[in-house]
């Protein structure tokens, strides 16, 4: 039984080692699938071609009103947040020394003036006792020596008029500047608009006499100015006039719209740059400048704001994601489509607005057809296809 068992065996072995060889081979064998792709359809849609910049919120208009002579605040009639009209008291300094020194110009101008009437009435006297010389110098009853010592005090007297008329205007000249500086102790609003900051708090002394201290600060603030930072490398594509939009940090979905007002030809930094040399390690931005109106005072001061400003536009274009570009040596684009049976063909198209997310298709492409992005199977060509759609 024994030597009959072994070709059985070798013959069940050797169906044994065939059929693994065949399954391996089955699972191993190269498979004939069609490539998978990620695709894009081309839409009708808006696209934009923008310059991104970062802006900040300030008033269009804003003052700072100080005061113009030194002393205690007696009274600050405004609080932090008020509107207030031109013209209105916004606080009052102590006006003693004012009044004092008002007063005292005062009566220097009364004391010349009295000065004056006992001039006025030598000068009466001398003109009588002149006259009655003439007319006895005439009659030889006195002698010219007499007659002309009266016509010179007369002279004198007229003189002694003269030199009191030009004290007196001087005397008043320094009382109208008393009055002066006596009304500059009331602060009055130079504008209509509101109290975005108090400086000094009612009980403080100022002192006048190096620079005007402020006493508030206060702002129009149904228009406001952004302040769009621009770099160099954008700056050539921009000009005034164009439409500009933003956003706040507060309410990222809402657009605020305006048009570009003006740049400014320099940086900021120029107004403190004191070197010579031409070359800079820093980012140089140049400022835009754009208001916006502000009736519902949602806007604030010194809020940032995500600033676009559209160089180009198109509406109702045909598009396509950037990323389905393909451009060859000679300049010319293509894409690559999905046929009727599902394989890949390249096609030229002319592009017009590309903003590195989104490309205008001028020609060579209809809506609804397929545009390839990249292979599903290629781990980079899915990552930077999922990237530029999430941006």
């Amino acid at each position: 039984m024994l030597p009959r068992s072994r070709p059985l065996r070798f013959v069940i072995i050797t169906v044994i080692v065939l059929i693994s060889i065949a399954l391996v081979w089955y699972v191993l064998k190269p498979q004939n699938t069609t490539p998978e792709y990620i695709t894009a359809a081309v839409v009708t849609g808006n696209i934009e071609d923008n310059v991104l910049a970062s802006g900040t919120l300030q008033a269009a208009q804003q003052v700072s009103v100080g005061a113009q002579v030194s002393g205690q605040v007696k009274k600050l009639s405004v609080k932090l947040g008020d509107d207030v009209k031109k013209g209105q008291l916004i606080a009052q300094i102590d006006s003693t020394t004012q009044q004092i020194t008002l007063k005292n110009n005062q009566a220097a101008v009364a004391n010349l003036e009295a000065q004056k009437l006992v001039n006025q009435a030598n000068l009466e006297l001398a003109q009588v006792q002149a006259d009655r010389m003439k007319v006895l110098l005439h009659d030889q009853a006195v002698s010219k020596t007499e007659a002309d010592t009266a016509t010179s005090t007369l002279k004198v007297s007229k003189a002694n008029i003269a030199a009191i008329d030009a004290q007196i205007e001087q005397a008043q000249l320094q009382v109208n500047n008393a009055q002066e500086y006596l009304g500059y102790t009331r602060i009055t609003a130079p504008m209509d608009g509101t109290v975005v900051a108090i400086v000094t708090e009612q009980g403080q002394t100022v002192n006048a006499n190096q620079t005007a201290p402020t006493i508030i600060k206060l702002a129009k603030l149904d228009t406001l100015t952004v302040r769009a930072q621009i770099s160099e490398a954008d700056v050539v594509k921009v000009k005034s006039g164009q439409t500009v939009y933003f956003t706040i940090l507060g309410n990222p979905d809402k657009r605020y719209y305006a048009k570009l007002r003006s740049i400014e030809p320099a940086p900021e930094s120029i107004a403190t740059d004191t070197t010579t040399s031409s070359s800079s390690t820093t980012a140089v931005y140049y400022i835009g400048l754009f208001d916006v109106p502000n009736p519902d005072g949602e806007l604030r001061i010194k809020m940032t704001a995500q600033v676009y400003i559209v160089v180009a536009d198109a509406k109702n274009a045909l598009l396509i994601p950037s990323a389905a570009l393909e451009k060859a040596a000679d300049g010319t684009q293509s894409v690559r489509i999905l046929d009727a049976t599902g394989q890949a063909q390249k096609r030229t198209v002319k592009i017009g607005l590309n903003n590195r997310v989104n490309a205008q298709v001028l020609s060579g492409l209809k809506a609804g057809e397929k545009v390839i992005i990249g292979n599903a199977s290629d781990t980079t060509d899915a990552k930077k296809a999922k990237r530029d759609r999430e941006m």
